[in-house]
């Protein structure tokens, strides 16, 4: 928060972060599911004493915070989303204290995912995945909620079907055109939803914890559903898939895609550096040893390309 001290502008916050929690919840049919989360929690005030006047009596300890998500993690005796969480996270600190204005509450979820043997489910067996849920939830005291869900690490390939060619050329460039290449990335998205209340069977946005969808594990389902639309507009059909002219035109189209396909989220970034795979020719004076026919590449991760844009509907204040 923005306060004016001695003839300065001062912003403080004040939190807890990487606070790690794991919860297991035991169902009666002898099912068991877990999730772990990676925690971070700043706390907004007006009050500065702490800082100015050496007066305490205003915060909230960060050790106060830590216990506080134990003690939440505790109380949720049914299985949420990670959105779930970070918004009663979020409303018991803007409700509890009387000096906090604001809560943001990020979350990152370990992947774990449930193994399956012979075929079955197992009921209590984990393996580690790759990409990871996250959120970020910023709540007011007046109750105005912004949810933000994302995604870190979805590692995307496909070993045909994009190139990159028309560019700029001068003096330094030395990348030839190209129409066959890997197009590889590790992506990380966020997309900010508008929560919505229907008034005379028109949709408008409402951006309140009050509006909060009540199904079990919503942001979970939306979490999968958005994922899904991403990869499946990266990879195109199953057997012809689609050209990529550019990491530029395949993000373009994995955004807007995810726009048309969800109504209520009022913003989508990606972010996806292009990984090289660099063809391999080798010789020497007498011979070549591996001449390059779209088969031997050197898997490389630095240095890489960096594209990364933002696609908002125009009514959005995200």
């Amino acid at each position: 928060m923005s306060n004016k001290i001695e003839g300065f502008n001062f912003d403080q916050r004040h939190g807890k972060q990487r606070v790690r929690v794991a919860r297991v919840w035991r169902s009666e049919n002898g099912r068991h599911s877990i999730v772990e989360w990676n925690v971070g929690i700043s706390l907004l005030t007006d009050s500065v004493v702490a800082y100015t006047r050496d007066d305490n009596s205003d915060l909230v300890a960060t050790d106060t915070m830590k216990n506080t998500v134990y003690a939440k993690a505790k109380e949720c005796v049914e299985e949420l989303s990670v959105e779930d969480f970070a918004i009663r996270l979020a409303k018991h600190f803007t409700s509890l204290y009387q000096q906090v204005t604001a809560a943001i509450v990020k979350i990152v979820e370990k992947p774990w995912e449930r193994v399956s043997i012979d075929g079955q489910p197992h009921e209590h067996g984990f393996k580690l995945g790759s990409e990871k849920h996250t959120t970020e939830v910023i709540l007011k005291k007046s109750g105005a909620l912004k949810v933000t869900s994302g995604i870190e690490g979805l590692a995307l390939l496909k070993t045909t079907k994009s190139g990159f060619e028309g560019f700029i050329r001068d003096k330094y460039t030395a990348l030839p055109d190209t129409r066959e290449r890997i197009l590889a990335t590790d992506l990380t998205a966020s997309w900010a939803q508008i929560l919505v209340t229907e008034i005379n069977g028109c949709r408008y946005p409402y951006e309140s914890i009050y509006s909060i969808p009540q199904q079990p594990l919503y942001f979970t389902e939306r979490y999968s559903s958005v994922k899904k639309v991403l990869a499946d507009t990266f990879y195109g059909p199953p057997k012809e898939g689609v050209y990529s002219p550019s990491v530029q035109s395949t993000l373009y189209h994995m955004a807007t895609n995810v726009l048309k396909g969800f109504p209520d989220i009022a913003t989508v970034q990606l972010k996806m550096p292009n990984i090289h795979f660099l063809p391999v020719n080798l010789s020497n004076k007498d011979n070549t040893i591996v001449k390059f026919e779209d088969d031997v590449y050197l898997p490389t991760d630095e240095p890489h390309g960096s594209i990364e844009a933002t696609l908002s509907r125009f009514w959005s204040k995200m």
